[in-house]
């Protein structure tokens, strides 16, 4: 438990010097006289990175796992953090995103096979408070751009490159656990090689399916982490300072709805939570473009509980498909979620740019249509007991 706090932690500061960068937006687009597609550029050069790079890392990790690569990764994020901070040009301001998307995609997959070993067996569990982290980190991004970056300016974020210093120290201990307990994970990878799998047909329909209802998932969230602000300050003519507070609202009731999708998975299983978690969402999100002020942020918190805890059900069911690939699969899930926000940032930008805020969530509002594809999912192999595991552990 002590590890999987340790990991969560570091998520949370991870996910929090990432959205850092989208936090500041309103910064950028009147420092820099940007449009939005310019804005959706920058998310889409941060997204990609990560989109790319992440399955490649966790394909390299599941040969030779390198837990070294995490402090490595923290530091990429901080380069990026200082890089935004004191850029004086566009460029550099994509430099310093494609900076921060090579970190987080470095951290995700190793960090990934640390949680899946330190889980017990209790895999939807420990994936949920690892990924709580990562929410909770997200959410802190808008309530410091608004009380600690707004009122100092840009360069202030370079202030947060000592907690990033403390990340590495705290991720430097985690890789030393790692080294000593990669020969228990190896005897629980072969040990996962034993069970029944579902045929090669089946595992690439289900991986196919997921990929379709994580790209519906992370193409909303892109409309939210990247646009929401600029909703709520064009429809409703709120200040920054409070749009950042709605957007952190909703972050935080996405970290609650985070660490309740994974246990509750480990009950019920991780198939009925999914198909609750996409589709249950479609009739809040065709809604929303049409209430006032106060019904918007209602519903942006049952949104934001009911989306976000679909992903760390996803993550251990498509592991539970391919036990013995768990850094390729990690880092294809956190890199296509990575792809698709980027990707959906920057079209949404176009259709800001063409139409109007209230154009992008009207029509993101039909996005969740996609998790009629959950209906589809083949029930998953059995999986190891946490009895079980310890034994193989020991």
């Amino acid at each position: 438990m002590a590890v999987l706090i340790g990991i969560s932690i570091c998520h949370m500061l991870n996910d929090m010097l990432q959205v850092l960068l989208p936090a500041v937006y309103p910064l950028l687009k009147g420092g820099f006289h940007l449009n939005f597609a310019q804005i959706g550029l920058i998310t889409l050069v941060y997204q990609a990175t990560g989109s790319l790079f992440q399955p490649l890392i966790g394909i390299s990790t599941d040969a030779k796992p390198k837990p070294a690569l995490l402090p490595t990764g923290m530091a990429f994020s901080m380069s990026g953090i200082i890089i935004v901070a004191m850029a004086q040009s566009y460029s550099r301001l994509l430099i310093g995103a494609a900076m921060l998307g090579v970190g987080s995609a470095i951290f995700h997959p190793e960090s990934s096979r640390i949680v899946r070993l330190a889980s017990g067996g209790r895999f939807g569990f420990a994936q949920s408070v690892f990924q709580v982290g990562g929410s909770f980190g997200q959410s802190l991004g808008p309530l410091l751009a608004a009380f600690f970056i707004l009122p100092r300016g840009r360069e202030s974020m370079a202030w947060f490159s000592i907690i990033a210093m403390g990340a590495i120290a705290l991720l430097s201990a985690l890789t030393v656990w790692s080294h000593r307990h990669v020969d228990a994970g190896s005897r629980f990878r072969h040990h996962e090689r034993t069970r029944d799998e579902l045929p090669r047909r089946h595992v690439v329909i289900a991986l196919t399916l997921l990929a379709t209802l994580v790209m519906s998932k992370f193409f909303y969230l892109a409309s939210i982490n990247s646009y929401y602000i600029f909703y709520l300050m064009q429809r409703f003519h709120l200040p920054v300072y409070s749009a950042q507070l709605a957007l952190f609202v909703f972050l935080a009731a996405a970290a609650v709805g985070t660490m309740a999708g994974g246990p509750i998975g480990d009950r019920i299983g991780r198939r009925a939570v999914i198909q609750v978690s996409v589709l249950g969402v479609l009739p809040f999100t065709l809604v929303l473009p049409y209430v006032d002020l106060e019904v918007t942020i209602v519903l942006s918190v049952v949104i934001g509980l009911i989306l976000s805890s679909a992903f760390a059900a996803i993550v251990v069911y498509a592991t539970e498909l391919m036990p013995h690939r768990i850094g390729a699969v990690s880092g294809l899930f956190f890199g296509l979620a990575f792809g698709m926000a980027g990707v959906g940032a920057a079209g949404l930008g176009l259709v800001a740019d063409w139409s109007s805020i209230t154009m992008v969530y009207r029509i993101c509002a039909f996005l969740p249509v996609f998790g009629l594809a959950a209906l589809f999912l083949p029930e998953p192999p059995r999986a190891i007991s946490p009895v079980a595991f310890d034994a193989v552990a020991e």
